[in-house]
C-alpha cells in the first residue's frame, strides 16, 4: 500500500497505467466481458465493481484533451441513447473527474474493436450488464506556463 493510492491500484494495473503513452486506451469491463479474448493485456480485478476501479484509475490517469472525444461506454444492445443506472453511475464518477469530458457511447461491434486494440483491459467482477467503458490517455502538463522544455523538471509536476 501507498500513501494517497487508492488501493485498488495494484503493482500491475499502477505498471501498466504509467506505461502507457498519451493517446493509448485502457478498457474496464465488466465480469461478463470476453476479456481473455478481447484483451492484448489483461488485469484481473476479481472480487471489484466497475465504479470504484473506475474511480481509481481516473484518479491518476489524465484524460486526453488533443481529441475531441477521449472517454466511451458500451451501449446496451443497439440502443445508442438508453442509459442503464450503471452508465448514469459511469457518467457521474466521469464528470467529478472530467467535468470538461463527454461519454460517448458505442454501439457493439464499435466498442469491441476499440477495446481489442486498447493498451490494456482490467476485467472487475462487476455483475451488471452493458458497464464497460474506455479512456484514452493524456498528458501531464508542466506546472510553469510558459516555461521552457529545458527549464523543467520531469520529475516534479
Amino acid at each position: 500500500m501507498l500513501k494517497g493510492l487508492d488501493p485498488l491500484l495494484s503493482p500491475e494495473l499502477l505498471f501498466t497505467l504509467r506505461a502507457m503513452g498519451h493517446g493509448d486506451e485502457i478498457a474496464i469491463v465488466d465480469g461478463n466481458y470476453p476479456g481473455v479474448e478481447h484483451a492484448r493485456r489483461l488485469i484481473r480485478l476479481d472480487g471489484h465493481r466497475l465504479i470504484p476501479v473506475l474511480n481509481a484509475v481516473l484518479s491518476v490517469l489524465p484524460i486526453d484533451d488533443f481529441v475531441p472525444e477521449a472517454i466511451f461506454r458500451s451501449t446496451v444492445k443497439a440502443e445508442r441513447d438508453r442509459l442503464d443506472p450503471v452508465h448514469e453511475e459511469m457518467i457521474d464518477c466521469c464528470a467529478r473527474h472530467e467535468p470538461h469530458r463527454q461519454v460517448v457511447p458505442l454501439l457493439g461491434q464499435d466498442f469491441y474493436g476499440r477495446v481489442r486494440a486498447a493498451h490494456a483491459v482490467i476485467q472487475t467482477s462487476e455483475p451488471r450488464l452493458y458497464a464497460n467503458i474506455i479512456l484514452r490517455k493524456g498528458v501531464i502538463y508542466p506546472k510553469e506556463a510558459g516555461a521552457q522544455a529545458a527549464d523543467v523538471d520531469p520529475f516534479v509536476y
